[in-house]
């Protein structure tokens, strides 16, 4: 099994021209039917923002003429990654396969404090679901079709909603994923973010919690948490799953804390500071890369001290849509949803099949290294 010294070392190897990438296999690109394919409609997203501060929140909505029903999808992002730019690709898929999307900021800056963020999401999704139902112009939520997914801090957050949607005045979660979640273990308690009582997540809660073989800053400690403590939820409706790199080609495949960002600029939402970063910052991270590893670096940082849309910024490791996207945690999130609304595309979201577990071909014909399923992590 390849390791993060071998990815790192192929990785300085075309930086610096000691191997041409060209002469390596490309990954698979992004298939053209099933979950995490290309096969949405290609329809407009209208892209509206609502509230202020930490109680703002975007709604990214399927363009269609008729005023419809639509499954409500809430995307809870990481520390710091207020921007839906930081996961624009990842929305405008969920749009275009008919979904309304809530992304919620929940934090106004990285001075909110940590104990606000969940009474921030849920207000801002009550509001959300409130305007959607009363004011004209909009798709209507089917509450019967609810689904959540988050990353980093952001899967800490869906689990309790996910846990405390019935006391909260909203419906059932149908499908719930928690992709890299933590930190609940920061060294500085400030910075933690507390799980709620998972055992109240309901049992017909189709859950996956996701990994990265190459997270440094999350590990798998709370995606176990969640995984465990989601008592009333049977083994048969819930898997842990762990995404694993794959340095057969290149780009590479890295399944680090950055893997679930998915950028798009056409979803910027103005605040360009965010995501571009300050020189400064770079020149600290630039010094950091020299000594270690990106991720010994991010880690030595601690998420407390360096927002994950700063970090993500870091040229040696550009942030992409790749097939860890696509085979990935797209494929896995879409089939949830169509299991848990529709009874469809099960085996591609739960049970450890292949369906599940495939990730597509190299270019020279090589399987992608699988997702590892589990459900004893």
């Amino acid at each position: 099994m390849r390791g993060t010294s071998c990815i790192g070392a192929l990785l300085l190897s075309v930086v610096f021209g000691r191997v041409d990438a060209a002469d390596l296999p490309t990954p698979p690109p992004q298939a053209t039917r099933g979950p995490g394919s290309a096969q949405a409609l290609r329809i407009a997203v209208t892209k509206v923002r609502f509230g202020e501060g930490a109680g703002a929140y975007w709604l990214f909505e399927p363009g269609r003429s008729d005023p419809g029903v639509s499954p409500l999808i809430v995307f809870l992002h990481g520390w710091g990654a207020t921007n839906p730019a930081v996961y624009g690709a990842w929305i405008d898929h969920l749009a275009k396969m008919g979904n309304i999307v809530v992304y919620p900021r929940y934090q106004k800056d990285l001075r909110t404090p940590t104990s606000d963020f969940l009474a921030n999401t849920l207000d801002a999704v009550r509001d959300a679901i409130r305007l959607l139902e009363k004011e004209p112009g909009h798709r209507r939520p089917d509450l019967g079709k609810i689904a959540i997914v988050g990353h980093s801090v952001g899967g800490l957050l869906a689990a309790n909603v996910a846990a405390v949607a019935s006391d909260s005045g909203l419906p059932s979660v149908g499908a719930l994923m928690a992709v890299q979640p933590g930190r609940t273990w920061n060294r500085l308690p400030r910075t933690n973010v507390a799980l709620e009582n998972l055992r109240r997540i309901p049992s017909k809660t189709l859950l996956l919690a996701v990994a990265g073989d190459q997270d440094r800053l999350a590990g798998d400690t709370d995606a176990k948490r969640i995984y465990y403590e989601s008592k009333q939820v049977s083994a048969a409706n819930k898997d842990f799953v762990r995404l694993l790199s794959d340095d057969h080609g290149w780009p590479v495949l890295i399944a680090n804390h950055l893997a679930p960002v998915a950028p798009d600029p056409s979803y910027d939402d103005g605040e360009g500071a965010q995501v571009n970063g300050g020189q400064g910052l770079r020149r600290r991270l630039g010094a950091r890369f020299e000594q270690t590893k990106h991720d010994q670096a991010a880690t030595t940082v601690g998420e407390e001290d360096l927002p994950l849309v700063h970090l993500a910024r870091w040229e040696a490791l550009e942030p992409r849509v790749d097939a860890l996207d696509y085979y990935g945690l797209w494929k896995l999130f879409d089939a949830l949803c169509d299991a848990a609304f529709y009874g469809r595309n099960r085996r591609f979201a739960l049970g450890n099949t292949l369906q599940q577990r495939f990730m597509g071909f190299w270019s020279d014909g090589k399987v992608v290294r699988q997702l590892l399923v589990t459900d004893n992590p």
